[in-house]
């Protein structure tokens, strides 16, 4: 396919397929995916997070991040505690079994970006950056007047 001004978000989606494909195929264990390892980016960033924050962060809703988060825990990458604040809500934390995966997909990630930024100047990668947050802000300004 021949990509247009006009067919940009048909590109985007297919750099995220395909972004997402470069992950997977490098992580060995199939019960983790690429949503998976930017979850694991986030606990580590920010310590714990609520099932709501989470679901934000990564743009998907409460149920689709239940069960992600779900298997995170099944496979011993991640905990819940009791929120101290509010009972009804749960921290997620990353374990040290899910630091040690972090440091593993957040390799992957760099390969990819290697792999992306083949060939940009330093300028082009912020110019890159610059436009793709400007068309981000504009969708998000129509879905959140």
């Amino acid at each position: 396919m021949e990509y247009t001004v006009d067919s940009l978000v048909s590109l985007i989606s297919r750099i995220h397929s395909n972004a997402a494909e470069f992950t997977n195929r490098r992580l060995s264990d199939k019960n983790i995916v690429s949503s998976h390892g930017f979850i694991l980016y986030l606990l580590s960033v920010n310590g714990s997070m609520t099932m709501g924050e989470i679901a934000r962060s990564i743009n998907r809703d409460r149920s689709t991040t239940t069960v992600l988060v779900r298997r995170l825990k099944e496979d011993g990458l991640v905990k819940e505690d009791a929120s101290k604040t509010d009972g009804r809500s749960k921290n997620i934390s990353l374990t040290a079994k899910g630091k040690k995966m972090n440091s593993r997909t957040a390799s992957i990630s760099s390969d990819l970006l290697s792999v992306c930024y083949k060939n940009f100047s330093a300028a082009e990668k912020e110019q890159l950056l610059s436009l793709l947050l400007k068309f981000n802000e504009n969708i998000e300004g129509e879905l959140n007047p």
